[in-house]
């Protein structure tokens, strides 16, 4: 099993992202070394109800991606800070998503 944050899917990558709600603003803050597997952490100004933190995710993800934000889906995770989230696209390889999440580390 790869501990990569990031895999290749046909057509597309999926994310191992772990979000902390509640942020003063949303922004990437690094990858978290699990023992299981790498995830990327991310912080997000919205509150965790009624789908408000998931919809910020998958909103700042196809931003920051580039891609429209019917091709991200969280695919586990939906009431959990643990996500695993889908993006479909022919064009993104997990070079450029890695490297495009990455540069927003402050």
């Amino acid at each position: 099993m790869s501990r990569a944050w990031c895999s290749a899917l046909p057509g597309g990558v999926r994310l191992a992202v772990q979000i902390q709600p509640n942020a003063k603003k949303t922004e990437v803050i690094g990858v978290l070394d699990d023992a299981l597997k790498l995830k990327l952490k991310l912080k997000l100004q919205a509150q965790p109800i009624e789908g408000k933190a998931n919809e910020a995710l998958v909103r700042y993800l196809a931003e920051a991606l580039s891609v429209p934000r019917s091709a991200v889906t969280i695919t586990h995770g939906q009431a959990n800070k643990r996500k695993l989230i889908e993006v479909r696209s022919e064009t993104l390889t997990v070079d450029a998503v890695e490297m495009l999440l990455l540069l927003l580390i402050p």
